[in-house]
């Protein structure tokens, strides 16, 4: 168990990775929070650092903490996880997005960077996913209208982490997960506007009522 936006406390972990198990050879950096649903305007500056923190600067911490050991192995790998939304904007969820978007970016430029390197780097792209993430990131439990058609949509869990590792053994540059990733990423590829327009209408029920 680890606070991984205590920048001491993820440096401190290969070391203990290390002495527990011998040696390390990968990270999946897949711990993230999503922000209240609501506008910018609206979210609090403490919310919108602890968002970043987590997501941004949690996943900068351990993949520079572990990274000098993964260097000196024969082979390693980085996956960092992004988000339908760290490429498509989800009113509501703004500040999450902008810092999925970093993730997305850092990791990109890791690709670039080690790719003369053992160390081998994926960005991963996750659609809805059976995670509790609204409980989870301490925003109460979703209403039972949404939580039910989040269910509905939602790839359980265990599929999505059997698809990531899959893209992590087959040195993917980039992965989607759920066919919502994949269906959202082609639209707004060919239309962003009308994408995030789209995508605008979806949301708008879920920020007003909350």
């Amino acid at each position: 168990v680890l606070d991984i936006s205590d920048k001491t406390k993820a440096d401190a972990l290969p070391n203990e990775v290390i002495t527990h198990f011998g040696s390390v050879d990968g990270i999946i950096n897949n711990a993230g929070i999503i922000q209240k649903f609501i506008h910018v305007n609206d979210l609090a500056i403490e919310d919108i650092y602890r968002v970043m923190n987590v997501n941004f600067f949690g996943t900068l911490y351990l993949t520079k903490a572990f990274l000098p050991h993964f260097l000196v192995r024969p082979e390693a790998h980085i996956v960092n996880i992004s988000s339908m939304g760290g490429f498509i904007p989800f009113p509501g969820q703004t500040i999450y997005g902008a810092a999925k978007a970093a993730v997305k970016l850092l990791t990109e430029g890791l690709y670039a960077e080690l790719k003369d390197t053992n160390v081998h780097v994926t960005v991963v792209h996750p659609g809805a996913i059976a995670t509790n993430i609204t409980e989870n990131s301490g925003l109460g439990k979703p209403q039972a209208d949404a939580n039910a058609q989040q269910s509905k949509m939602a790839l359980p869990a265990p599929r999505a982490a059997e698809i990531i590792i899959k893209a992590m053994e087959s040195n993917k540059y980039r992965a989607m997960v759920g066919k919502d990733a994949m269906m959202l990423d082609i639209l707004y590829r060919i239309n962003p506007r009308f994408a995030t327009n789209f995508i605008g209408k979806m949301m708008k029920k879920m920020v007003t009522n909350r």
